[in-house]
């Protein structure tokens, strides 16, 4: 197994992993999968990877924490943040603790691979300024990450009922999906 070509992906839906490893399989790349925090970290104990695709949500915890000790392990490592759930603040603070990039769920292989381009090689930014509910949820989601997602610290910040907060956040997960 060359360093070129050894990717880890983390992520806590097996099936999703299974599918990802097998289609890079395909473009030439060996792929390690982990499914929690500290299968990810083992990992990173028995080879260097050239790339890692990780998950913002890890079965409750934060992909974002884990991003740091990634890179502290494997400074070289270019890391890749998916999540079904995106938004400008999560986007900047992955981008700050060191992600490579960010990209929202669902994507296809090609989308992953051009993922670890240079930036100069994506595609151009949407122009258009963004609806009053996008910029509602990225308000939401910039004081639930300085919240560490603590959904009812989070509702107080913004003084508004929890389950208020609770509805607009499985209404946006549903109509992202």
């Amino acid at each position: 197994m060359t360093t070129n070509n050894s990717w880890l992906l983390v992520d806590d839906d097996a099936a999703f992993l299974q599918i990802l490893q097998r289609a890079l399989k395909r473009h030439g790349i060996d792929a390690t999968c982990s499914h929690s925090h500290a299968e990810a970290l083992e990992a990173l104990d028995t080879q260097p990877f050239q790339n890692c695709v990780l998950d913002l949500n890890l079965a409750g915890e934060s992909g974002l924490q884990l991003l740091p000790e990634l890179l502290a392990k494997q400074p070289g490592l270019e890391v890749l943040v998916l999540t079904g759930y995106g938004s400008i603040a999560t986007a900047v603070e992955a981008m700050r603790r060191g992600a490579t990039n960010y990209l929202c769920k669902p994507v296809n292989v090609q989308q992953l691979l051009g993922g670890f381009e240079p930036l100069a090689m994506a595609p151009e930014l949407r122009k258009e300024p963004p609806s009053v509910e996008e910029m509602e949820w990225e308000h939401i989601q910039r004081v639930l990450n300085e919240h560490e997602g603590n959904v009812s610290a989070t509702a107080r910040a913004l003084h508004m009922h929890r389950r208020t907060l609770q509805r607009k956040l499985q209404k946006h997960s549903r109509w992202r999906s």
